[in-house]
Parts: C-alpha cells; structure tokens; sequence
C-alpha cells in the first residue's frame, strides 16, 4: 500500500490527542490523590489536636475550681470574717465588704455568703440579688443531700456562665454555719486564655446564643446558629465548618449546666494552618504537571500544525454563515475529512441562502403570522370553526382618482395609502388577508387565536382614521387632493384556514360574517350616517360594553342576508 501523508496526518493526530489525554489524566489523578491524601491526613492532625484542646479546656476548668475551692477554705478560717459572723448580730454591711476585698485579692468576682438554708446574706457583687443566686442554692442543696463538704458546676449568674463553687462554713466541724460561695466568669478573657495555650479558636454557645469566643462576630454568628440546631447534643462530634476566611475543623463538645441546657464548647482549628506544608507540596507537583503538559502541548502542536490553520478557517467561514453570508465559498484543497466538511459547509450555504429566498418571498406575499402557520402545519387544504372579526377598507374615489393619475403615480400613491393602513392593522395584531385593488381585508383571530380581537380590530379601525389623516396633511402639503376611506367590521363564526387547490392555496376566512362586513363598509357612503368606521352588535358586543364611543345607526338589511343587521357608527 503507499504511503499517504494525509493517511499519517489523521493517524498522528489522533495519536497525539489521546497521549496527551493519558498523559493529562494521569497527572489529574496523581494531584488528586495527593490532594486527598493531604486533606485526610490534616483532618486527621487537626482532630487529634482538638481532642487534646479539649482535656486542656477541661484541665483549666478543674484547676478553677480547685483554685475558688482552696480560696473558699482560706476565706473559712479567714478571723476576720468568722469575728464578723459569730457575732449576735452580724454586720452585713462589714461581711459584704470584707467579701469585696477577697475578690480583688483571689481573681473571683463574685462572692457570697448564705445561710444553712440557701438564703444570701452578704454578696460582694450589689447588682446580684437574692432571687437571682438560683445556682448557687442548687450547689447548696446538693451538697447538703451528699453530705460532701463542697460543690462546684457552671451556670448562668446574673445572665452570664460562671463556674461556680459552694463550700461549708463549720462553726465548729461538722455543724454548718454557712455556705461560702465562689463564681468565676466564662469570657472572652478566659477564652482567649486557652486560644493562647493550644492555638484553637474558642466559643461557649447555647440556645441564648454566644457567651464568650475568640472569633469575629459574623463567624461567632454563623457557630450559634450550628449550636441552636443541635449539632452539638453528640458529644465529641467533629464537623467542617464554612467561616468567613477559612474552613475550620470543629469539635462540639456539651458542656452540662445546673438544671438547665448544656452549653456546648465549641473548639476550631483552621484547616489551611494544617495543610500549609502540603499546599506546598501540592504546588510543586502542579508545576511540574504544568510543564509536562507544555512540552507535550508543544509537541502537539508542531505534530499538528498541519490540522490547525484549516479547522481555524473552518471556524471563520461558519462565523460568516451565521452572519448570514451565504455566497461566500471556503476553498479548501484537502482531501481528509477536513476537505470533505469544507465541501459540506459550502452545500450546506447553497441551501441557506435558496430557504432564505423562498422565506423572503413567503414573507413578502403573506403575512408573518400566515407564513408561520405554513411552515409549522405544512400547506394542505382544510380549515376550522372558529369566531373571528373582520375587518373591510375601502379607498373612496379612487376611479375619480385613478382618471386624473399616471399609471405610475397611481400606483405610488397607493403603495403610500396601503403602507399605512397596513402597518395600523399589524400594529394592532390584525393578519391582512389579502389586497383587492385599493381595499383591505383584515383577520383579527386567525389564524392566531385572540382572546380580544373585537376590541383590536376597533382599534385598528381608528388607528387607520388617524393614519389617514396624518397622509392627508402630507398630501395637503404636496399640493395633492385629500383621500378618504371607509371601513367595515363585523364579528362572527366563520371557516379559517386553506383554500383554494392543490396547485395553489391562499390561507383566509368564508362565511356569511365575511359578507356582512364588507356590506358594512360599503354603508359607509350613505351621507346621513355621517362615518367611516359602521360596526356590527356583535363586535360591539364581543369588545365589551363603554370599550368605544359609538352611535347607533339602527337595523338594515344587507343584500345577500335573510335577518336584518344592527349597525353601530365608530366615533
């Protein structure tokens, strides 16, 4: 067999395209396992070291306690305090300010002091009042009920999460004499305490929203409103959460309250911190992606050179086919299967521009709505029933006039009449049926249904007037006489659609509304009616009542029906 260039050409082509498909695939793999790769393993990193953020949130909070605690056991030996309460009448003013001074000295600002039976008697905090220390009565009573010589858990204080302490006051062991109590607050402050030892963002949020956090406030909203719908009631459950600069890794950990609903701490770790190193990584696998890719692109292209120029002339030519140049040819000397698509493409614009053709003329002797219908339905014989206005013009004078024109003047005058009257139709959604000599038949309703074609072709009808008028002062200004016209519009049910032969077919209506309505616009010549618009009831009635001034004009017999027809003048 010999050999064929043009043979080799499509081979090296195909050839080419799938290596650098194999190539580009395996290079998208490659990045993307390691991608993922990267991403379990920061995942994983980050889990490990939220876990961790936790015991150390939970480390400090039992070293708090522990601290209120010890605090609470000096303050139970403090002489001070004990001369002020063994005193048959304690001084409350000097216990709340003994009080006060304690909570500068150890950090807690919030002590308070109650008798055996929960009651406060002296606070360092004037704003908490008695009704508002529920907590710490929970404290109270429970240590009571265990006998156990102290208490401690968080909750809410004057509508902020505290860690509370409760410790007894012997008077001597094991007789209580009071309860010490301790609140230490959960801020921002402490939470950004624990952000400073383990590099993990920090929020305690509940149903009332956020109490203390290290994020922004858009991020902080978007972690209450995860809290309020629950995710945190599975304790220790990890999530990715979306924020404003990054994803982070997120552990809901609840954190019970003193009869009432959990807080959950929420702890998050940036993931682009975790998958700095890997990004870099990543990014030096993508370069060399990048550079393989350019070599073979390279070698591609010179492999393929030979394919390039004529795909981009093929490209060019379709773009002047959509323009809408047809006779414009693409000469194309190959004989591949790019030559045979040139060959193609140029048939292809012989049969566009020979539709176009047919369309223009199609356009040019019907009308668009006719000729749609046509194209849509194909041009058999046949119609439907169905209930459409008509409407007749007819040009007044025009034997006088046609007598005192040139053939040619005459017919640009009419041209000029028919232009206007016609565009009025259209304008107002009529189909003209057809032209008779200087008269106009109009459809309003077919071939496209409307719900309102009365009322168009009323419309029309003084459209056409002020259509006219606006002619005649044109006219007036040539030094030309004055045209007028006249029109009929009648309503009723009559066949729409193909007739003629199978040779040739015009699309129009018949029946005997179409007889009434160039009847009535013959009327208009009658002097004593004194109109150029005579309606039928029935388009009167189809418009709507008020739709149009009209005058009555009585019944009248129109030649070529039985029943009389009540006619209506158009103002």
């Amino acid at each position: 067999m010999a050999f064929s260039p043009f043979r080799f050409r499509r081979f090296s082509t195909r050839l080419l395209a799938l290596v650098l498909g194999l190539l580009f695939a395996t290079l998208a793999v490659t990045y993307l396992l390691v991608s993922h790769a990267n991403l379990s393993n920061a995942l994983a990193h980050s889990e490990a070291n939220l876990r961790v953020g936790a015991r150390i949130y939970d480390d400090a909070i039992r070293r708090q306690i522990a601290y209120l605690t010890r605090t609470a056991g000096l303050m139970t030996g403090d002489y001070a305090i004990r001369q002020v309460l063994q005193a048959e009448h304690p001084d409350i003013r000097t216990l709340s300010s003994a009080l006060q001074s304690y909570t500068q000295r150890v950090g807690a600002p919030v002590i308070a002091f109650f008798d055996t039976e929960g009651q406060l008697l002296a606070n360092s905090d004037a704003e908490m009042e008695n009704e508002n220390v529920g907590p710490f009565r929970y404290l109270i009573d429970r240590a009571s009920k265990a006998d156990q010589p102290e208490d401690s858990g968080i909750s809410y204080l004057n509508g902020k999460l505290h860690v509370l302490v409760v410790v007894p006051l012997y008077a001597p062991y094991p007789n209580i004499a009071g309860w010490f109590g301790l609140a230490f607050p959960i801020d921002h402050a402490f939470a950004q305490k624990i952000k400073d030892t383990t590099g993990i963002e920090v929020t305690f949020a509940s149903r009332r929203g956020v109490q203390a956090t290290t994020l922004s406030a858009p991020d902080s909203g978007i972690v209450s409103q995860l809290v309020a719908r629950g995710p945190g009631q599975a304790g220790g459950q990890v999530s990715i959460v979306e924020l404003s600069d990054d994803r982070y890794v997120t552990l809901f950990k609840p954190e019970d309250l003193l009869g009432e609903d959990p807080v959950t701490v929420v702890l998050e770790r940036p993931l682009k911190a975790e998958l700095a190193a890997a990004h870099e990584l990543e990014q030096r696998l993508l370069y060399i992606s990048l550079v393989a890719l350019a070599v073979a692109t390279l070698l591609a292209l010179g492999l393929a050179r030979g394919v390039s120029d004529p795909v981009r002339r093929l490209a060019g030519h379709t773009k002047l086919i959509a323009g809408g140049d047809y006779v414009t040819r693409l000469q194309l000397d190959r004989a591949d299967e790019l030559g045979h698509l040139a060959d193609s493409i140029n048939a292809m614009s012989t049969g566009l521009a020979e539709r176009d053709q047919v369309r223009d003329l199609l356009d040019k002797n019907v009308s668009p709505e006719v000729a749609a219908q046509l194209m849509r339905d194909g041009a058999t014989l046949g119609g439907e029933e169905r209930e459409v206005t008509i409407l007749f013009a007819d040009l007044r004078g025009f034997t006088t006039l046609s007598e005192r024109l040139a053939p040619p003047e005459l017919l640009a005058l009419l041209n000029r009449y028919l232009d206007r009257m016609s565009a009025e139709i259209e304008r107002h959604g009529g189909v003209i049926d057809k032209f008779i000599g200087d008269a106009i038949m109009a459809l309003f309703g077919a071939p496209v249904a409307q719900g309102d074609s009365a009322g168009r072709a009323l419309a029309a009808a003084r459209g056409m007037e002020a259509a006219l008028a606006g002619l005649n002062a044109e006219l007036a200004a040539e030094g030309r006489p004055p045209l007028a016209i006249g029109v009929g519009i009648n309503t009723a049910r009559v066949v729409a659609g193909n007739i003629g032969s199978h040779r040739r077919l015009n699309y129009s209506v018949i029946g005997d509304g179409v007889n009434v309505a160039a009847r009535l616009q013959a009327l208009t010549r009658t002097p004593e009616y004194r109109t150029n618009i005579i309606t039928s009831a029935a388009t009167l009635a189809a418009a709507g009542p008020g739709a149009f001034a009209t005058r009555p004009l009585g019944a009248v017999n129109v030649k070529g029906r039985v029943g009389a027809v009540e006619i209506h003048a158009v103002e």
